[in-house]
């Protein structure tokens, strides 16, 4: 198998997030404080945490905030995005980051140093995957977890609907008018409608539905699955793997 690196996030795109996307993400503080508080409630005190595509480091930070004690390990494969990750974690010994391109079954052999790992978390970065890839995806993060480990994907899914589709990108252009009217008080929303509907990496983004995401993760073994935030086309979903091992084909 090619061990190729993934093509989709270029400079251009880790940048373009980084500095006109991140800031105009609809619910953050919202969706920090569910991965909290699910991670508390299913189990209280992880000592190890994996971030796949941590991206700019932001999720993370959050995590090691949150649980002082925890071991985190940060993978992505953005030179970008690596560089803004070691930033955000800067002054956590505790923290290891990895480039790693999980678009790969290899990536697995980059962090099997450091298992176990009681919480896999991601934020936006698996829905670039073909479906396929998703679910193998999804069963090697199911291997990487400890017993009672969870598994939590912040990420971008489908609508049902084009029309769901056209409310979801019109909503996050507001968004990011929003965002960027505070620095740039006469910019245009239509300027911005523009830019984000000819982003470099629309073309690259492959939804799927949560809800067919959710059935794959029951069928890998994940217990107590659910979506547990949406907004839009911005689902939160995930769940937790038990002591038991069911049979698969993937």
């Amino acid at each position: 198998m090619t061990t190729s690196k993934s093509e989709w996030q270029t400079k251009e795109v880790a940048t373009t997030y980084l500095k006109s996307v991140r800031g105009a993400i609809t619910g953050t503080d919202l969706q920090l404080a569910v991965v909290g508080k699910i991670i508390q409630l299913w189990y209280g005190a992880p000592s190890g945490i994996l971030d796949l595509g941590c991206g700019d480091g932001f999720l993370g930070r959050f995590l090691l905030n949150t649980f002082p004690s925890v071991r985190g390990v940060f993978v992505d494969f953005s030179d970008p995005m690596l560089e803004a990750a070691r930033k955000n974690l800067t002054g956590t010994p505790q923290a290891s980051v990895v480039n790693a391109d999980f678009a790969w079954p290899q990536w697995v052999d980059a962090v099997a140093s450091y298992q176990p790992f009681d919480v896999v978390v991601s934020g936006f970065a698996i829905h670039h995957q073909p479906d396929e890839r998703k679910r193998k995806l999804y069963s090697e993060i199911y291997d990487l977890l400890s017993s009672g480990g969870i598994f939590l994907n912040l990420d971008h899914v489908a609508s049902c609907t084009p029309a769901g589709e056209q409310l979801s990108d019109e909503f996050f252009v507001d968004q990011l008018h929003d965002f960027h009217s505070k620095t740039k008080p006469g910019i245009s929303r239509e300027a911005i409608a523009g830019a984000y509907y000819r982003r470099p990496d629309k073309k690259e983004n492959i939804l799927a539905p949560v809800e067919e995401q959710c059935r794959w993760l029951r069928e890998i073994g994940f217990h107590d699955v659910d979506c547990f935030l949406k907004i839009f086309e911005l689902a939160l979903f995930g769940g937790r793997k038990t002591s038991s091992r069911v049979n698969r084909t993937l």
